[in-house]
């Protein structure tokens, strides 16, 4: 751990409290980082009951500082090129370096709708966020590993990005091109010793699905925990270990990849899915 002690990780979409961010700064913070947050909002709205108090970015900087490392937070939303140069500016400035990025910022869009059916506003709302906002993300935080040759990017795809989903295109496109921009950086990057991986997560419990919760609820006449309930139990029965993953266990994947045991490792994708996807 001491090796890990002045490492600065940049993390994007960090603010939910459930989510793939928060689980990865706190992993992060754990293994010895200093951690830049971001996220498109300060404290993003949970629908879990237990949620109601929950304070956003504000709160997850106090975690890290009870483990002993420094937190910058930062309201950038991914498709704000300016918002994020500025952001990589300000963790710059602060901490001198970025040692690592993980960009797990996204959202899934639209749901339930074929592509005859799918407006184009509906099908940008994933591939701007998911696809231009790992370009952007990437490009920013790039730029200062070449300076010193050397980092490690991580990117969020989806299991989605390995096979395609009915209703889902938008969702399922943006995720397929964010590991074509995996391969591509990790060929452009390699000569300034800087790795750039991916991971496919399969269903984990996260606030991702809220908003469509929402409008499954009303289609039942059920509450949104009731349907959260129907859809969790419905998952877990399609999933070889018969469970959904919890983003803890995405972290610590994570926290492999960008370690110096994967050293050796560029251009990949891995998915996390209990089985659910096999190639």
């Amino acid at each position: 751990m001491n090796d890990l002690q002045d490492k600065v990780a940049f993390i994007t979409g960090a603010g939910s409290k459930r989510g793939i961010g928060h689980a990865v700064a706190i992993r992060l913070a754990q293994g010895g980082y200093n951690v830049a947050l971001t996220d498109k909002y300060e404290a993003p709205t949970s629908l879990f009951a237990d949620d109601k108090k929950w304070r956003g970015l504000p709160e997850i900087v106090e975690e890290i500082r009870a483990l002993g490392r420094e937190a910058l937070s930062i309201v950038a939303d991914v498709i704000d090129g300016t918002a994020i140069d500025n952001a990589v500016a300000k963790t710059i400035e602060k901490y001198g370096k970025i040692d690592v990025l993980v960009n797990c910022a996204g959202t899934i869009g639209k749901r339930d709708t074929p592509v005859v059916e799918l407006s184009l506003s509906d099908w940008m709302i994933p591939v701007t966020t998911n696809l231009t906002g790992s370009f952007l993300v990437a490009k920013a935080v790039s730029r200062e590993m070449i300076k010193r040759k050397q980092g490690k990017i991580l990117m969020v795809s989806s299991i989605a990005g390995r096979k395609g989903n009915a209703q889902l295109a938008g969702y399922s496109a943006s995720k397929f091109g964010v590991i074509g921009l995996v391969q591509s950086l990790a060929l452009e990057l390699a000569p300034y010793n800087i790795n750039v991986n991916a991971i496919c997560p399969g269903p984990i419990v996260t606030n991702l699905r809220d908003l469509w919760l929402v409008h499954k609820a009303a289609e039942t006449s059920t509450d949104v925990e009731a349907a959260r309930h129907n859809f969790l139990k419905k998952k877990a029965n399609e999933i070889p270990l018969g469970r959904l993953g919890e983003a803890s266990e995405v972290a610590e994947l994570v926290f492999f990849l960008v370690s110096e045991r994967a050293s050796f490792i560029t251009g990949q994708s891995y998915n996390i899915c209990g089985g659910s996807q096999l190639d």
